[in-house]
């Protein structure tokens, strides 16, 4: 009976891959649509918030506006049969997926969901190539960006 209780354990991280995966698909999908056809506009990620809907985050140089949201809508009009579709401004607890993204924010703190160790909050002490270092309670973490399934910037602003 011990044993049965670790196989249990291990079905929610591959349902949650199965819609991390599918996260992933809509992101490279979206991005591939909506980056060409609006320039210096960055699609941070796309979460999915249940089997028919997902929220596009969305970034430009310039700020996000409720225009620009209704641009990307628009682009984004083929999904609207299948899915409800959010678009976003980054805010202040903005995505953070790539290295790219983890390397602008070295030295502030960050929330990660991961398949195998579930959330890990800490600092974020070195962005390479293919994995962020962070700073968590127990120590350093190297996270490969890989399986990172959701990261965000945790908000600092100040408190009173």
């Amino acid at each position: 009976m011990g044993a049965a209780r670790p196989f249990f354990m291990t079905r929610p991280p591959r349902q949650m891959s199965s819609a991390h995966d599918r996260e992933r698909m809509l992101q490279r999908e979206i991005a591939q649509t909506v980056e060409p056809a609006l320039p210096g506009i960055e699609v941070l990620a796309v979460e999915l918030s249940g089997p028919d809907r997902f929220t596009v985050f969305v970034d430009h140089p310039q700020g996000v506006d409720h225009a620009l949201c209704a641009r990307v809508t628009e682009l984004l009009r083929g999904y609207l049969a299948r899915y409800t579709v959010e678009v976003s401004s980054p805010g202040f607890e903005r995505p953070v997926r790539k290295p790219a993204h983890f390397a602008n924010i070295v030295g502030r703190r960050v929330a990660l969901r991961t398949p195998e160790r579930k959330r890990i909050r800490g600092e974020v002490v070195e962005a390479g190539d293919r994995a962020v270092k962070v700073r968590a309670g127990e120590g350093e973490v190297e996270i490969s960006y890989d399986d990172i399934i959701r990261g965000n910037l945790i908000d600092e602003g100040t408190k009173k």
